[in-house]
């Protein structure tokens, strides 16, 4: 069983791609989001990171068995994000890939680790 901690950590990545949604049915699309570099991209590059980052704390805290359950490409892929992010601010079309194809599954794990 996880700790409690790390599964409030899960529920910080849910909660976070819960945010990037938001901010995309706002803008009425991915597209239009990125668009907005002041506010609607920012926001969603905030959360891509904050996402990485939980990732990130799940493995330095010892819950392999929980980030087992995730797919590796997707812990990967959200610490390479989180560097493309720190350089390459204006990779629009890999935000929209990884939005788009990605965060779906990543929410589907996390809902599936919190229901136990």
């Amino acid at each position: 069983m996880p700790e409690a901690r790390a599964l409030k950590r899960v529920e910080n990545i849910q909660k976070k791609i819960g945010f990037i949604e938001e901010v995309i049915r706002e803008y009425g699309g991915i597209s239009d989001a990125l668009a907005d570099e002041a506010k609607g991209r920012a926001a969603i590059l905030m959360h891509l990171t904050a996402i990485a980052e939980q990732f990130d704390k799940l493995l330095h805290s010892g819950e392999l068995e929980l980030l087992s359950r995730f797919d590796k490409e997707d812990i990967k892929g959200s610490y390479e994000l989180r560097n493309f992010i720190a350089h390459d601010y204006e990779g629009v079309d890999l935000y929209e890939d990884v939005i788009q194809d990605r965060l779906p599954i990543i929410r589907k794990r996390a809902e599936e680790i919190l229901k136990g």
